[in-house]
């Protein structure tokens, strides 16, 4: 009889995760490491939602269990946020604040599917997808996109994977990792093919106020009104307002999931931190200016790591328009000569930049796509240019 289920043995570790433990405790043994692989932003959490968090430390209520649901204030101010930042009016009954982005993925899968539902996932997509899905009994069927496409999935290349036993569409846009930004037609025309089968689709909202140049997010939800009953929106408050730690999220969809999603909660966690719910409060209710500040960085950012990038011989780096990484293909590097050895995996390739240049990047193979790597670009502009002029001194000498 195996010690752990087949369930948990089956899990993976977070590959960006695990980048990033390996370069801190490169760091901490004294080693000069530049690291590109965990998605947080440098920035503190602004002020005033900082001050939320101290009142509302002071206060009894927050010191107790509060609805599992979520404060009803949060709830409010979640519906507020979304038909403001996306014209998708929702009543607060339909949110459910969760412990993060990750637990909002999870239980909305976890609510939805059944052994055996397929779940069409187009590919470069976040590590957490697959796990989410196959903890459910789900399947992963997979769309391959790449550079020459703009890692956008077509409406053909989605369709090519429907099967009668195909029950959700995993939406992403902005794209972790590659930054890609759907355009608004397309978004639309993706949300009538799956209105039109039946499907649901969860789409993942998280990086909806980091966006470049004439990119424009449309929220599917508020693209095609005849998704209401069939769409979930996992969202919250981590990159846009640099609260990672904070580890507050949430699920807005149908009644009858946030109902489920809310039971099943109920034996998993009970509430979120009442306090960081609180700051949370304050961070939806405020002005974007601090948010504002923070794009405007990461978009210099950008700029900068693409040109560097695609400096480098054997590197191909189409633009990103949102969040905040670049995909480069590595393609090209492979099987060559690199500091006398030949990485025939990008996932070699990441294990020699940071053996020979202290340089951590996340390998494609953890999104689904061998032969590219990850690469962040909230960290500052010194650390940026130091990273990448290391890249370029790995390849060419």
């Amino acid at each position: 009889m195996s010690r752990l289920s087949r369930r948990v043995s089956a899990i993976s570790e977070s590959a960006t995760l695990a980048v990033d433990a390996r370069a801190r405790a490169m760091r901490a043994a004294g080693a000069s490491v530049i690291g590109f692989g965990v998605g947080e932003p440098d920035f503190p959490t602004p002020d005033h939602i900082v001050e939320a968090a101290r009142r509302a430390c002071g206060e009894l209520p927050m010191q107790k269990y509060t609805p599992v649901g979520g404060l009803p204030a949060l709830r409010d101010a979640v519906a507020a946020k979304t038909v403001r930042d996306s014209g998708y009016a929702v009543d607060a009954s339909r949110v459910l604040i969760t412990n993060g982005g990750k637990q909002a993925v999870y239980q909305a899968f976890a609510t939805l599917l059944d052994p055996g539902d397929e779940v069409i996932v187009p590919a470069p997509y976040w590590t957490t997808y697959p796990e989410a899905i196959g903890l459910a009994g789900g399947v992963q069927v997979t769309v391959p996109t790449d550079e020459t496409t703009g890692y956008l999935a077509a409406v053909e290349h989605l369709e090519a994977a429907r099967t009668p036993r195909t029950k959700a569409l995993l939406f992403a846009s902005p794209s972790n990792p590659t930054g890609a930004v759907y355009p608004p037609d397309q978004v639309e025309a993706i949300g009538r093919w799956a209105a039109g089968h039946g499907l649901w689709v969860v789409t993942d909202e998280i990086y909806e106020h980091l966006v470049y140049g004439d990119a424009t997010v449309r929220s599917i939800a508020a693209a095609v009104p005849e998704l209401d009953d069939r769409v979930v929106i996992v969202n919250g408050v981590a990159k846009t307002y640099a609260m990672t730690g904070w580890r507050v999220g949430w699920m807005v969809g149908p009644a009858d999931v946030i109902t489920g999603a809310a039971n099943l909660q109920s034996h998993l966690t009970s509430n979120v931190c009442n306090v960081a719910q609180a700051a949370t409060i304050a961070a939806l209710r405020g002005d974007l200016s601090d948010v504002e500040a923070m794009r405007a960085a990461f978009d210099r950012r950008r700029r900068t790591m693409v040109r560097m990038l695609n400096e480098i011989p054997g590197v191909e780096c189409p633009e990103p328009h949102g969040a905040f990484y670049a995909f480069p293909s590595v393609k090209a590097l492979l099987h060559t000569d690199i500091r006398g050895r030949r990485p025939a995996t990008s996932a070699e390739f990441a294990e020699l930049a940071l053996a020979e240049v202290g340089v951590a990047v996340v390998p494609g193979e953890a999104f689904g796509t061998p032969g590219y790597v990850r690469l962040s670009y909230a960290l500052s502009d010194e650390q940026l240019v130091d990273g990448l002029t290391r890249l370029r001194e790995l390849v060419v000498g």
